[in-house]
């Protein structure tokens, strides 16, 4: 059947199950779903742990409004075995599979990959864990906070005079999610494009993406023995880079990587005589005498409001930001302009904002069409589904939708 892939997404027809919980795993089946793969979201009665994460309105909470947005909810017990029946029949026709067990669960729970395949050659299957599925440490929990640890990320962040810094956000998730994406459709395009037919699965640990983000540390070290320590805002690579205080109390950022926005901006706050100062010819010769290049722009940044060196940067065409909070963002004329946050009609809290579908597509956009579900709130039109293509009898269906209904509000 043909589709409106301009009305519907560019993964309209995917069929995506996602049993994930928290955050990565959930994370890449929003995506999904929000370019239009049909995403039906596994919970145990208890739902998910990311329902009650985080701030929460009503008894709402606000993060799975935003991460669980376009999936269809419904609960199974993949302990119990009309609920392996069940799984094993979304399983036969669904084109992805996303799980985030610690290594080895879904095979003592007779769920393995070695079954799954054979059930469905093409399923392609997401498997997140916080070590991925070999090595000494297969076995271990592993959560974001401990990948932005174990990655080397945390060791490099911070002051240089602190210890080692954590983000306050799911960095390590996230990435580690995109990249999740990112190898489920270069699977999808291998098994369908490329023509093969055959699906695979995909060993995402939670550090390894970010360890990826690092740069160039490990051949640093390896060439030439330097490990990068911690060094505040500034950079290792370029200066100036660091985070200024205006005059009225605002902050901003900049970073001069390039040599021409480098000029300029010593040029802006300096004068010619420090734009052509010889110790600041280079990245290297910049980094070298940090604290006098900082002591110029700062200095230069400290004695003007945020308006002025937003408006004079902008004139030297140096590239600066003002560090937003969330508030500010929302009241922003860029972000208004694109449409960087939407609100969407929510069935519990009504009106909500939250961030709009990134990136975005000129011809087939993806949208929100809905904000996170009531646990098993699709249980019943699911199973129904099920039960009307022949993939599962009706006497399987009852008994799950009796025993869904049993175990939850719905």
């Amino acid at each position: 059947m043909k589709r409106d892939t301009a009305k519907d997404g560019p993964l309209a027809g995917l069929k995506v199950i996602d049993c994930a919980t928290v955050f990565a795993g959930p994370l890449s089946a929003m995506v999904l779903g929000d370019f239009g793969a049909d995403v039906i979201k596994i919970e145990h009665p208890d739902g998910d742990a990311l329902r009650k994460m985080g701030a929460a309105k009503d008894g709402h909470g606000l993060w799975w409004k935003v991460t669980g947005r376009n999936k269809r909810a419904i609960v199974l017990d993949l302990h119990d075995a009309d609920g392996k029946d069940v799984f094993k029949a979304l399983v036969k026709d669904a084109d992805v599979l996303i799980e985030n067990f610690r290594t080895g669960t879904l095979e003592r729970w007779g769920l393995g990959w070695d079954l799954l395949s054979e059930i469905n050659p093409r399923l392609v299957m997401l498997r997140v864990t916080g070590f991925g599925q070999t090595g000494p440490y297969k076995h271990r929990a592993g959560f974001g906070t401990i990948a932005e640890a174990f990655s080397g990320f945390a060791h490099v962040t911070g002051e240089a005079s602190g210890p080692p810094t954590l983000p306050p956000f799911g960095l390590a998730d996230g990435v580690a999610a995109y990249h999740g994406v990112f190898a489920i459709m270069f699977a999808i395009y291998e098994r369908d494009v490329q023509g093969s037919g055959k699906g695979q699965y995909i060993d995402l640990s939670l550090y390894e993406p970010l360890f990826s983000l690092l740069g160039a540390q490990a051949s640093t070290y390896d060439q030439i023995g330097v490990i990068q320590n911690r060094t505040g805002n500034r950079s290792v690579n370029n200066a100036p880079r660091n985070a200024y205080q205006t005059k009225d109390g605002r902050w901003v950022a900049l970073s001069a990587a390039a040599p021409s926005i480098t000029r300029r901006v010593l040029e802006l706050t300096g004068g010619k005589e420090v734009a052509e100062d010889p110790r600041f010819a280079t990245n290297m010769g910049r980094v070298k005498h940090v604290e006098e290049v900082d002591g110029i722009v700062g200095g230069w940044i400290g004695r003007h409001t945020l308006t002025e060196v937003l408006d004079a940067f902008d004139k030297a065409e140096a590239a600066i930001g003002p560090v937003y909070d969330v508030a500010q963002i929302l009241d922003d004329p860029q972000y208004q302009a694109r449409e960087s946050v939407t609100t969407i009609a929510d069935n519990d809290l009504g009106p909500l904002r939250m961030q709009n579908v990134f990136p975005r597509l000129s011809r087939t956009p993806g949208r929100i069409k809905y904000g996170g579900p009531r646990i098993g709130e699709h249980s019943q039109d699911v199973l129904q589904e099920m039960v009307r293509s022949g993939k599962i009898d009706a006497a399987l269906g009852e008994r799950v939708l009796v025993w869904a209904k049993q175990k939850t509000k719905g």
